[in-house]
């Protein structure tokens, strides 16, 4: 891409708007400076503000493919080159306060070797560690080690949490054990975290491969060597994402036997129970109907002596439900 003046950048509204030194730091973008490939400038916009909106409709230095793109709905991961430039879309793990971290938050890329256009709608940490690296002077350097910064950081968040919800399945497991069921909801949740980072993080690892492959002018063979490094590295956290899906799947499994278990104990009881006070309810039924001759009914010991006698048959009972075996 040709050089330009800093002073077309400059009514972005971005939320960052950088200069990269070249030396892993970075300088206000200024609007008499050369724009080139030894210090490209990266804009970070926010596309639902009206003023970033209106410049990535009306800036010269995006094709007209590109706009709509960079301030679309959020898509699944890919990559794709348009002439001098790249786009790329990128899934990130949602730290946000009051946001679920599986709610993926998109981060879209056109990049160059002079210039770095990432739009958001919601905050992406990994951007703001990189934009930490750089304020420290130990941020890339280019266009290319800038993006080897972005995915290493996307994917260092996301093997967090695969090692997170790894830890919360070990729990679960730990937990039915000592025959404890997890409160309703648990494992759906994991689950669907599983499944949401297995939809969105396979693409990605495939964007990776596919950039540590791709001969793009503004990446060195070190970049395409750590992306693909990177790539590996996502690649080994979806295979504990499948071994977990197998797992839960092992969990559901278990706390079904477990409550079917707890249910037929408690129905085994109950017809015990039954078996145990069906002979004390036929008697209490027989004695207490209202005709004349009733065994007893003219003693003053008759009650008594009818208790005594239901008693010792409940005891019968039980004591020949416990030799066969019931109790």
């Amino acid at each position: 891409m040709k050089p330009f003046e800093g002073k077309v950048l400059q009514d972005s509204e971005a939320v960052h708007a950088y200069q990269l030194d070249g030396k892993g730091g970075i300088k206000p973008i200024s609007a008499e400076g050369v724009v080139d490939s030894t210090a490209p400038c990266w804009l970070h916009l926010d596309y639902s503000l009206p003023g970033s909106a209106r410049w990535l409709n009306e800036t010269p230095l995006l094709p007209d493919g590109i706009r709509n793109l960079l301030a679309g709905e959020s898509a699944r991961p890919r990559v794709t080159r348009l002439g001098e430039g790249t786009l790329i879309t990128l899934r990130s793990i949602n730290l946000n306060a009051d946001s679920r971290p599986d709610q993926l938050v998109a981060v879209r890329v056109f990049i160059t070797d002079t210039l770095i256009i990432s739009t958001r709608r919601r905050k992406i940490a990994a951007i703001n560690d990189v934009l930490t690296d750089l304020q420290e002077g130990n941020g890339p350097t280019d266009s290319g080690s800038w993006l080897v910064c972005v995915a290493e950081a996307l994917t260092d968040q996301t093997s967090e949490f695969i090692d997170d919800l790894h830890e919360k399945i070990i729990d679960l497991e730990d937990d039915l054990l000592e025959q404890k069921i997890p409160a309703r909801g648990t494992l759906a949740l994991i689950r669907k975290q599983l499944i949401v980072l297995r939809r969105y993080m396979t693409p990605q690892r495939d964007v990776f491969s596919r950039l540590s492959g791709e001969r793009l002018a503004w990446m060195g063979d070190d970049d395409r060597r750590r992306m693909q490094e990177i790539a590996e590295r996502l690649g080994r956290g979806l295979d504990d994402l499948d071994a977990s899906v197998a797992r839960t799947t092992v969990l559901a499994d278990e706390i079904t036997s477990q409550m079917t278990e707890a249910l037929n104990r408690r129905t085994y009881s109950m017809s015990v129970l039954a078996m145990i006070f069906l002979p004390t309810t036929f008697l209490t039924g027989l004695f207490g109907v209202n005709l004349g001759g009733i065994p007893g009914g003219g003693s003053s010991m008759g009650f008594i002596t009818f208790c005594v006698m239901l008693i010792v048959l409940v005891g019968g009972v039980a004591l020949w439900l416990k030799r066969s075996k019931w109790l």
